[in-house]
């Protein structure tokens, strides 16, 4: 997928809405906890409800990673089922890796080739090497953490280099490793007065965009700030999303919390003349 195809999916769905499926065991209904896999049970209403109002989905690797087997059985079967009944679906795995090359190889044939995600998050932190092995996979995307919304980005990522931050650096040497086509990078929501910089530095690529909904991020401020010609942007929602309800009713709050999202980027678009 290229970024023009990204592109024509948002102006389809009036839409730049990443669902992120942080699903917890603890926080799903009862109701759910004793089927045989109540995490894909869970994730699969959540899609269900919401699939018309989101151009991507974004499991994090940690809530299936933690229950061992089954979890990774979850997230396979996760993944298969976008797969199969929606396959043009952006679906980016949240899994933050970034090892030695051979290292990075294993990693990225799992995830791009076993798995057929589209997208994987990654820490460029050990360099060119770390990120080349999955930049090597045809239509499949590296997203880049760049400036990220967590209380300790400020204890490296915003440290002063000369005139500008190290994650100014650390984006102006990445973004020369791929292209507007198989490379993104990460901005946390609650970095909106950073995104001006950000997008100076790579006015093509897309940008992922976590820390809206429950962090506190603004949605309007997020793109004002960042948003390009082909909108490049994909504001991620997880727990106010998914969560907006834990009752046996909860896909139809998450359906109507996603639609509150999808009206306000619909507006941000048509405000911009992206459509």
């Amino acid at each position: 997928m290229t970024a023009r195809e990204l592109y024509e999916k948002i102006i389809k769905k009036n839409s730049f809405l990443c669902i992120g499926l942080d699903t917890d065991f603890n926080r799903i209904p009862k109701i759910l906890r004793d089927s045989e896999y109540p995490i894909f049970e869970f994730n699969k209403r959540i899609i269900d409800a919401t699939i018309d109002l989101a151009v991507a989905y974004k499991p994090n690797l940690a809530f299936y990673e933690n229950l061992g087997a089954a979890g990774w059985m979850s997230l396979e079967m996760t993944v298969n089922y976008i797969r199969e009944k929606h396959p043009e679906t952006f679906l980016i795995a949240d899994a933050k890796r970034g090892d030695m090359g051979n290292t990075s190889k294993m990693y990225a044939n799992a995830f791009f080739r076993n798995l057929d995600f589209d997208a994987i998050t990654l820490s460029p932190y050990m360099g060119r090497d770390s990120i080349q092995p999955f930049l090597e996979y045809r239509n499949k995307w590296s997203i880049i953490l760049g400036l990220t919304s967590n209380e300790g980005s400020g204890d490296f990522q915003l440290l002063q280099l000369d005139d500008s931050y190290l994650f100014e650096y650390v984006i102006s040497r990445a973004v020369e490793w791929g292209t507007k086509d198989n490379m993104m990078f990460v901005v946390g929501a609650t970095q909106a007065d950073q995104l001006k910089k950000i997008r100076k530095l790579v006015p093509g690529h897309f940008l992922l965009v976590p820390g809206i909904g429950t962090q506190g991020g603004s949605l309007e401020d997020v793109f004002v700030n960042g948003h390009n010609d082909q909108c490049g942007l994909l504001v991620n929602v997880s727990r106010s999303v998914i969560y907006a309800d834990v009752t046996n009713n909860f896909e139809v709050a998450a359906r109507q919390r996603a639609i509150e999202y999808r009206d306000q980027m619909k507006s941000l678009l048509q405000q911009s003349g992206l459509i």
